[in-house]
């Protein structure tokens, strides 16, 4: 069964809930908009969720922010798909949610009041965009990865018999 995640902001004003076969925070992600909109400590956790499953209350006190992506992956600035939800009360963010996986929500493990599971190993991305004063905690068994790993967050968890039916 999926593990009912509950989540809400820091003034209370946000408050959700949704359904997750992959509730493990595992993947820490460096880049500049995770780690500058949720990363106090240089990085973001993301979690996957089902979007359908999503319930929030106070959508009133949501704010949606597309980031501008320029960097050498890229040609020219482009808007992100990504639509980074948020509590225009006291800036908490939410989850991301992109319409090209319409299926998929990511809550930010930061938001989750819910007790999450301990990951038996962690999956460092994005780390070429890292800033310089991050040192990340690489312990044996984690995986690093420059940019993206080809493993999914639903296979990694399959993989690791974390997988919530």
């Amino acid at each position: 069964m999926p593990l009912l995640l509950k989540g809400s902001c820091r003034c209370g004003a946000v408050n959700f809930e949704m359904q997750s076969h992959t509730p493990v925070p595992f993947m820490l992600c460096y880049c500049s908009i995770c780690r500058k909109q949720q990363g106090g400590g240089g990085y973001a956790i993301n979690l996957g969720a089902d979007s359908a499953t999503l319930k929030v209350k106070g959508k009133r006190h949501l704010g949606v922010y597309r980031a501008e992506i320029e960097d050498e992956e890229r040609t020219a600035c482009e808007v992100s798909t990504g639509e980074r939800n948020f509590c225009k009360e006291c800036g908490s963010a939410m989850w991301l949610y992109d319409p090209t996986w319409p299926e998929l929500i990511h809550p930010f493990a930061s938001a989750i009041d819910s007790e999450l599971p301990t990951a038996p190993e962690r999956v460092h991305i994005m780390l070429k965009y890292k800033a310089s004063w991050v040192e990340p905690n690489i312990r044996k068994g984690d995986d690093k990865f420059d940019l993206y790993p080809q493993e999914s967050i639903a296979d990694w968890h399959k993989k690791r018999g974390l997988w919530m039916d």
